[in-house]
């Protein structure tokens, strides 16, 4: 079973303009609403792929309501929690000449409520995978993560780690079975720019080193490098097409490799799953669908 967190969930709201003026009003010719969140993304590309899994996380309000309807309609599980006060944040998108993005706070998450999704996730055991995606809210310790894989790190559990800087490196002592930085967070763990795959290997395998057992590495228009726990390393080069929207692909990729794992145990085929999941996000105007 698969489990994803998501620890700030929201409702994307995009609004499509012919041009963005200052006047009074201002009409979208069209509009487009999706429940977003990292981990949320994950679950939802799991579930178009055809892979059972559970989302866990922190809802509110009206909007919280909306973001687990959205959920099951695509057939999503969910086991949220409901906080007490406040609203799941709704962000705005406005796509014109240019695109603004507004992105809200989000409720705030007491540490009652961070027991509680603790309490939650004992149902994970052995052998299955958990994702943890995404930035923490400020309402959250810093160590959020390392709290959820010190309690589960003795079952067994299969790690799924996709952060940035100090929540990523932390997190290696545990022994994520994946972790997914793309070139500019890798960089950024070591104050380097990576510029070539050459580069990417390098420095995943010292990510490696420090614990993570299949590093894969996101490369943007120049694809993906995968080092897997057996000292192979894969690469596989990105699709040709007309990029909309960049917002997914990694989440995309996330759950396109789980997903081929998950059928076929073979991490080549994974990688090659996750790449074109990651291009067809990409070339949607959110997640990809299945065809």
């Amino acid at each position: 079973m698969i489990y994803t967190v998501t620890f700030n969930p929201s409702i994307d709201y995009i609004l499509n303009v012919e041009t963005l003026l200052q006047s009074d009003i201002i009409r979208a010719e069209h509009e487009q609403i999706y429940a977003g969140g990292k981990g949320i993304n994950v679950s939802v590309m799991l579930a178009r792929l055809g892979i059972k899994n559970k989302a866990f996380g922190f809802l509110a309000g009206f909007s919280g309501r909306q973001i687990e309807e959205m959920l099951k309609n695509e057939h999503v599980e969910t086991d949220f929690i409901y906080l007490d006060s406040g609203y799941s944040r709704i962000n705005v998108k406005i796509r014109a000449e240019k695109e603004l993005a507004i992105n809200a706070n989000g409720p705030e998450i007491k540490m009652e409520d961070i027991n509680r999704l603790l309490e939650k996730l004992d149902v994970v055991q052995a052998g299955d995978y958990l994702v943890l995606a995404g930035s923490v809210p400020s309402s959250l310790p810093g160590d959020i993560y390392e709290r959820i894989m010190k309690k589960l790190s003795e079952k067994g559990v299969n790690f799924v780690v996709d952060a940035a800087g100090c929540l990523l490196k932390n997190s290696l002592k545990y022994r994520p079975f994946l972790i997914k930085p793309n070139h500019y967070e890798l960089g950024e763990i070591f104050s380097v720019q990576i510029k070539t795959e050459e580069e990417a290997v390098k420095y995943a395998k010292l990510l490696q080193k420090e614990g993570a057992r299949n590093v894969l590495v996101s490369r943007g228009a120049d694809g993906a490098v995968l080092l897997d726990e057996h000292g192979n390393v894969y690469r596989c080069t990105a699709a040709h097409g007309k990029v909309i929207d960049t917002v997914g692909c990694g989440d995309s990729m996330v759950a396109g490799f789980l997903a081929g794992y998950i059928k076929s145990s073979n991490y080549e085929q994974s990688l090659k799953l996750s790449a074109s999941c990651a291009a067809a996000t990409a070339f949607s105007d959110h997640l990809a669908e299945k065809i």
